[in-house]
């Protein structure tokens, strides 16, 4: 079962449409966040398709299980976290907000803890270099994102 189109159709067009306002992004740094996914996708993409061999009964196996749930629960985190973040100012409200809810009541960053969770139950339903790799860059990104913010 491949999720990783849903996940990039949530976070590069569904999740952009639901935003009400925000703060411009540079047009280069929209153009390296397109290249990266577009790179991203077709490694993981390909690394599925073409060379990860799974034995007869993969899906049942406690590895992959594990590893669909981590995602599962993760992606309802972040998906929620977004929805507390999207919701925190009323129209033409301006200021910092602490996010209050979720995950944001054990964690700051609630929302790239998510995406961290997501990402690390992907790889290990998948168990390939490629999600792995993905994985932690994922944590080392947002990571430090989380501190920022944090901050």
């Amino acid at each position: 079962v491949n999720t990783f189109p849903f996940l990039v159709y949530y976070r590069a067009l569904i999740f952009p449409l639901l935003i009400r306002e925000g703060k411009p992004t540079p047009f280069f740094t929209f153009v390296l966040a397109l290249l990266f996914c577009v790179f991203n996708g077709y490694l993981q993409g390909r690394s599925l398709s073409n060379y990860a061999i799974y034995p007869p009964g993969w899906l049942k196996d406690p590895c992959f299980i594990t590893g669909f749930i981590g995602w599962l629960i993760g992606m309802a985190i972040n998906i929620h976290s977004d929805h507390i973040l999207r919701n925190l100012r009323k129209p033409g409200e301006t200021g910092y907000k602490i996010p209050r809810g979720g995950m944001f009541e054990y964690v700051s960053g609630a929302n790239f803890f998510g995406e961290i969770l997501e990402w690390f139950g992907f790889a290990l339903a998948c168990c390939t270099l490629e999600s792995l790799a993905f994985a932690l860059c994922t944590l080392f990104i947002l990571s430090s994102r989380a501190k920022q913010h944090h901050q």
